[in-house]
């Protein structure tokens, strides 16, 4: 038999514990088997609710890894977008460029005033108004609408080069060159004959020379004669355009052949005596829709 005494302060006195009579043991039984079954409730418990942490903590994961990717495709988005309205301001930057060089351009060859076509300063601005942030498709509405304006301006400006281009065409046609260096021995119109005294009508401006001297186109064109004429000896004639032609006579050697494509001032022929003349010189003339006109009134709008 086997007795166990327990002693506590709270108590009054020792207990004896007979686990010969069968109440105590069948107690003492059920109390072990009680605790024994707290125990494995309580691991049981412990490793459930270890088990929905893990879970819980899986789900967690999961969602800050979605949340990320999220946030990496929202920068990616965002990024893309930056650059094309980067490239845009680009384009557009290029283009403003162009602009203000033709502006530049056409305001330098047409001897524009300064003012509204100074291309050097920016234009001052203000207002009392507010700013505030200007959403996405604000901006990009903005820069089309500024593509727009960059088109008609650019538009504008074109047709206005072509005027002053075909303008400056017309201008090089007229003639207003000198043929040759030396001073005028003879007018246009009537005069008296070198030859036999009597009176005649001289069709163009005689220029001292000596031979060989050069003789230059008095405005661009294109050669459509260069032989030998009555009366003139080795001529040369030039086709300016615009109904505008010039003729050079008695050369004593041609330089240039028909077809050939003249700049003003550039040597033609050589000045000499060949045809009906009276020594070495250079005879000019100017004809508008084939009739001759006084060449000095070209002449007198480049010295005057």
């Amino acid at each position: 038999m086997m007795n166990v005494i327990i002693v506590s302060k709270f108590l009054k006195a020792p207990k004896k514990l007979s686990f010969g009579n069968p109440k105590v043991a069948g107690a003492t039984a059920g109390l072990l088997l009680a605790t024994v079954a707290a125990s494995f409730g309580a691991g049981f418990a412990l490793r459930g609710s270890e088990a929905v942490a893990s879970g819980d903590v899986a789900r967690m994961q999961q969602q800050l890894q979605a949340q990320r990717a999220e946030l990496k495709a929202a920068r990616e988005d965002a990024q893309r977008e930056i650059n094309a309205v980067a490239a845009r301001v680009g384009e557009l930057q290029a283009q403003a460029n162009r602009l203000n060089a033709l502006g530049e351009r056409l305001t330098r060859d047409g001897k524009l005033s300064d003012g509204e076509f100074d291309f050097e300063h920016q234009p001052g601005m203000g207002g009392a108004e507010s700013s505030e942030d200007m959403p996405a498709g604000d901006l990009l509405k903005g820069l089309d609408d500024l593509q727009k304006k960059f088109d008609r301006s650019g538009q504008q400006l074109g047709v206005l080069e072509s005027m002053m281009y075909d303008q400056q065409l017309q201008l090089a046609a007229i003639p207003n060159g000198r043929p040759s260096q030396g001073y005028i021995t003879s007018g246009f119109g009537t005069r008296s004959d070198p030859f036999n005294g009597g009176r005649a009508h001289h069709l163009g401006i005689d220029f001292a020379a000596r031979t060989g001297d050069p003789v230059l186109a008095a405005a661009g064109g294109v050669v459509s004669f260069a032989g030998v004429k009555s009366g003139y000896g080795n001529v040369v004639e030039v086709d300016h355009g615009n109904g505008y032609s010039t003729l050079y006579g008695h050369n004593s050697r041609l330089i240039v052949r028909v077809g050939d494509i003249v700049r003003a001032g550039q040597q033609l022929a050589k000045a000499g005596s060949t045809g009906r003349s009276t020594g070495p010189h250079v005879h000019f003339e100017v004809h508008v829709n084939g009739r001759p006109v006084n060449p000095r009134q070209f002449l007198d709008k480049v010295s005057g």
